[in-house]
C-alpha cells in the first residue's frame, strides 16, 4: 500500500477558519470514501490522504471567526516529502476597503525555507502570500473577487483573473474566496485518485463536483461608494434609478452636456469601465435582485432591469456569469 498524500495547510492569526478547515474536509471525506471502497473492492489501493495544520511556532492560533485551530507542526518543523502545500488567507476591512493580510513569517518561510512541494497551492486571499513569496510571478492566478484588484496592481508579473473558482498555472493552484477551496480541494482528488472519487466525495458532501459560471456570480462590480457632488458619480446614482431608460453614450453624454469622446474618456478615468459595459452591469445587477427576490418571469424580469428581451437577458447572463438566469434563480434564490 503506498503512503497516504499528505498535504500542509498552512494558517496564520486571523486566517479565515473555512480556508483551512474546507479543504481538509474534502481530503478526509475522500479518505474515508476510498477506505469504504478498499472494503469493497480488494483491487483498489488509494491511500487517501494525510492532513496537517503548520503554524509559525506550532501553536494555536485564532482565526478571524475567533475559533482557534490547533497546530500539528511548526513551521520549521515541516520536513520530508509534502505532497500538496496548501495557504490559508485572510482579509482585514479598513475603511470601506478590504485589505489582504501579508504574514511576514510565513511569507519569508515560502520563499526562503518551505520545502519542495508537488503542488502548492492558496485559498482565497492567500494568493497574495504566495505572489508576496515570488510563486506567483510569470502564472494566471486569481482571488477573492474583493482583492483581485489589489493582487494585480501589486503583483504586475502574475496574470490575475478575478472570476474563476479556481486556477491551475502548471504545479500552483489558487481559488477564488473561502468556500472555493472546497472546489479546488475536489479537483486535486479528481487529479489524485481519479474523478469517481471526486464525485463519490462531492455526493458524500452534498456538493456541486464542479459549479457553474465563476466567483463574478457572487461580486458586485458596482459597489465602489458615489462621491456627492461629482458629476461622473452622480450620473452612476441616476442610471441605477432609470435603468428602462435610454443609456446610451450619446443620451448620458448628453444629460452631462458633454461631447460623447470626452464623455466616454472621463467615464473610464473615473470608473474603469466604458458607458456600455457598465450599463449593462447595472442591469444585469437589477436583474439578478429581481431574480433572488421576486417570483416574476424571464419577460418581466428582463423589461425590469432594462435588459429589455429575454434573448438579451441571456445573452448578458452567460457572457458576464458563464450560466443561464433559470439556473442561477435555482441555485441563489
Amino acid at each position: 500500500m503506498p503512503l497516504p498524500h499528505r498535504v500542509v495547510v498552512v494558517a496564520f492569526p486571523g486566517t479565515e477558519l473555512l480556508d483551512v478547515t474546507g479543504p481538509a474536509e474534502v481530503f478526509s471525506v475522500a479518505t474515508r470514501v476510498a477506505a469504504s471502497n478498499r472494503s469493497n473492492r480488494s483491487n483498489s489501493n488509494s491511500p487517501g490522504y494525510l492532513v496537517q495544520i503548520a503554524t509559525a511556532d506550532g501553536g494555536p492560533v485564532t482565526t478571524s471567526s475567533g475559533v482557534r485551530l490547533l497546530a500539528d507542526l511548526a513551521l520549521d518543523e515541516v520536513h520530508g516529502r509534502v505532497d500538496t502545500l496548501l495557504v490559508a488567507g485572510a482579509v482585514n476591512r479598513v475603511g470601506d476597503r478590504v485589505e489582504p493580510v501579508i504574514d511576514g513569517v510565513v511569507t519569508d518561510w515560502l520563499r526562503d525555507a518551505a520545502p519542495p512541494a508537488g503542488r502548492t497551492g492558496s485559498i482565497c486571499a492567500g494568493a497574495h502570500l504566495l505572489a508576496a513569496a515570488g510563486l506567483l510571478d510569470g502564472r494566471s492566478a486569481t482571488t477573492h473577487w474583493l482583492t483581485a484588484a489589489r493582487l494585480a496592481a501589486d503583483h504586475p508579473a502574475v496574470a490575475v483573473d478575478p472570476d474563476p473558482i479556481f486556477i491551475r498555472s502548471g504545479s500552483v493552484w489558487t481559488c477564488a474566496g473561502i468556500t472555493s477551496g472546497l472546489d479546488m480541494a475536489l479537483a486535486m482528488v479528481a487529479e489524485d485518485h481519479g474523478q469517481a472519487l471526486a464525485l463519490a466525495t462531492a455526493r458524500m458532501m452534498v456538493m456541486y463536483v464542479k459549479r457553474s459560471g465563476g466567483q463574478s456570480q457572487f461580486s458586485v462590480p458596482l459597489s465602489a461608494p458615489a462621491t456627492s457632488g461629482d458629476r461622473i458619480d452622480d450620473l452612476r446614482v441616476w442610471i441605477a434609478d432609470h435603468l428602462t431608460e435610454d443609456l446610451s453614450a450619446e443620451a448620458l453624454a448628453a444629460r452631462l452636456h458633454l461631447s460623447v469622446r470626452h464623455f466616454s474618456r472621463l467615464f473610464r478615468l473615473r470608473t474603469d469601465s466604458t458607458p456600455a459595459a457598465y450599463v449593462e452591469f447595472a442591469r444585469l445587477e437589477a436583474a439578478r435582485r429581481l431574480l433572488e427576490e421576486g417570483d416574476g418571469g424571464l419577460p418581466e424580469v428582463a423589461a425590469a432591469s432594462g435588459l429589455g428581451s429575454v434573448e438579451t437577458l441571456h445573452r448578458s447572463f452567460q457572457r458576464r456569469l458563464g450560466t443561464t438566469p433559470a439556473e442561477y434563480r435555482r441555485r441563489f434564490r
